[in-house]
């Protein structure tokens, strides 16, 4: 099988296409033919380097894969059924999605039905996982709700805004280049000169009543302050690549009564019936997926040069 390899840490070229032996699953573990993957920032950082000592080299990269089952050893799913995988150690403690085939957990594996094209179907499972999660593990959004979403253009900012507006919220969602603002279906767009919460409040007085932030440590202080008491944000990327917030003295960032919560979700937060009813929503059109910019395996190179850049517009995917 063709896979993309990555040998150590460097820059985009160091990923390079070539031929391995087709993996053979192990007890547990199911082997899915990839037609599909998204491309996510986490990936970047790994293959930069920076995902700590418990990644080691050669490595397949891709902490997701949408494809269809090729064998499961157990019976659990039956051949050519169509799943997706995603986390869990994808393309870190073990071979990821960059690649024809692979093999996971079975605990990684969600299964679903739908006649979208590949190329949808691969930008949905972790993008729709995060975004899922975010506004209902970590926000608790409620209809009628007001939602900030701090890194709007992100896909996963792009997919929390359209899944809060499909569940009846006001959406404000913000970037820093007036130029994507055509890419935001939010209610309101803000222009991002790193501290929005005057905006938010001309707005909306009192304070939105949940916020996504996806930007990092260095906006979550001013994303706070956007957030009316007994309002909750939710601090979920880290876009901006800075990973702490130097220090912190809980007293002055967190506004008195506002709560500040995380979300890091795995294959398990994302149910079938979640991925399914989406698919659906999405065939049927009340729904659309943010695809960026589609790419072929030969591409993966110049497709991390583009997520490197800010230049996909959406979320990447790899066809196989």
């Amino acid at each position: 099988m063709r896979a993309v390899v990555l040998d150590a840490p460097g820059p985009a070229d160091a990923l390079v296409v070539r031929e391995v032996p087709v993996p053979e699953p192990a007890p547990g573990w199911v082997r899915i033919r990839v037609r599909a993957f998204g491309l996510n920032r986490s990936e970047l950082y790994t293959r930069q380097g920076l995902s700590g000592a418990a990644v080691t080299f050669p490595r397949v990269l891709g902490i997701e894969a949408t494809g269809t089952v090729d064998l499961d050893p157990s019976g659990r799913f039956s051949r050519g059924q169509q799943v997706a995988a995603m986390m869990g150690g994808m393309g870190r403690t073990f071979d990821g999605g960059y690649a024809e085939y692979t093999c996971v957990p079975a605990a990684n594996v969600v299964p679903f039905r739908s006649d979208l094209p590949w190329d949808v179907l691969g930008a949905v499972p972790e993008m729709l996982q995060t975004a899922h999660g975010s506004l209902t593990v970590g926000v608790g959004l409620r209809p009628g709700d007001t939602l900030l979403v701090r890194g709007g253009t992100s896909s996963v900012g792009l997919a929390a805004a359209l899944l809060a507006k499909h569940a009846g919220a006001t959406v404000l969602a913000t970037t820093r280049d007036p130029a994507k603002a055509g890419l935001l279906s939010a209610d309101h767009v803000l222009i991002d000169d790193g501290e929005v919460a005057a905006q938010v409040r001309e707005i909306v007085p009192e304070g939105v009543d949940g916020a996504i932030e996806l930007v990092g440590t260095r906006t979550l202080p001013d994303t706070l302050r956007a957030t009316r008491p007994g309002g909750t944000v939710c601090f979920t990327g880290m876009l901006a690549g800075e990973w702490t917030i130097r220090s912190f003295y809980p007293m002055d960032v967190i506004p008195q009564g506002v709560r500040l919560t995380a979300y890091s979700g795995e294959a398990h937060n994302l149910s079938a019936d979640v991925l399914q009813r989406f698919l659906d929503d999405v065939a049927a059109g009340s729904i659309s997926v943010p695809v960026g910019r589609r790419y072929r395996l030969d591409e993966i190179a110049q497709a991390h040069r583009d997520l490197e850049e800010n230049l996909i517009g959406g979320k990447g995917v790899v066809v196989t």
